[in-house]
């Protein structure tokens, strides 16, 4: 006998962190309100002030895949996370507009043009190959997971591939952005496409009111 699906929670996927701490204002819009504090436990899956919708937090990159295949309905992640994992099988229906930056390429302050192949650092690899491929550039991608400033001040890399917000931390190490490779990265809603299929109403109905506190908040900005 199918199980009906229409039966269990929602589930929306969240990352911990700004993007977790900028949606839950959003989503208590939509009256869905976390029942305790996430910081303050171990717990994974979270119930929320709504019967029909539980939120799971996870590692920000994970979204994608879980919405991807079924493992969360719905969830928010970053444009940066979206282009690098690519978001096949999923639609992005809304932009929240928060968690605001852009994904650039660095370089020490006043660094000489490197003549032949380019070292360059960076978490998001698929992007950087594909940005510096455009641009008809070689480039030895060197895949890291944090401190990205780091590998020109040691000689490890030419330039870095990473997000930037304020440009504190690359000011703070000597390094400056040199190229943008993308100056639009925020938040966005995805959704996995069985499920709006299948869950549409519900869906559709937080959706809306994602929406209207998104245009709020834009207006008495």
């Amino acid at each position: 006998m199918e199980t009906d699906m229409s039966e269990k929670p929602l589930i929306i996927a969240l990352s911990k962190g700004r993007i977790l701490d900028e949606t839950l204002p959003l989503l208590k819009h939509a009256g869905i309100e976390l029942l305790e504090d996430p910081s303050a436990s171990r717990k994974l899956i979270f119930d929320t002030t709504r019967d029909d919708v539980q939120i799971i937090i996870i590692r920000a990159t994970d979204v994608p895949p879980y919405v991807q295949h079924g493992g969360a309905d719905m969830g928010v992640a970053g444009k940066d996370v979206l282009m690098e994992n690519g978001a096949e099988g999923i639609f992005e229906p809304l932009d929240l507009e928060i968690a605001r930056c852009k994904l650039m390429v660095a370089a020490l302050k006043d660094a000489p043009p490197v003549s032949g192949r380019l070292r360059v650092a960076t978490k998001f690899v698929n992007v950087a190959r594909q940005y510096f491929a455009q641009q008809g550039k070689q480039a030895e991608i060197i895949k890291l997971y944090g401190a990205m400033e780091l590998a020109p001040l040691v000689g490890l890399a030419d330039r870095i591939v990473d997000i930037v917000d304020t440009g504190n931390t690359l000011r703070a190490n000597g390094l400056e952005p040199t190229e943008t490779i993308a100056d639009d990265i925020s938040s966005r809603v995805v959704v996995n496409r069985a499920s709006m299929k299948t869950r549409h109403a519900a869906i559709q109905a937080i959706l809306d009111k994602l929406e209207q506190a998104v245009e709020q908040r834009r207006e008495t900005a």
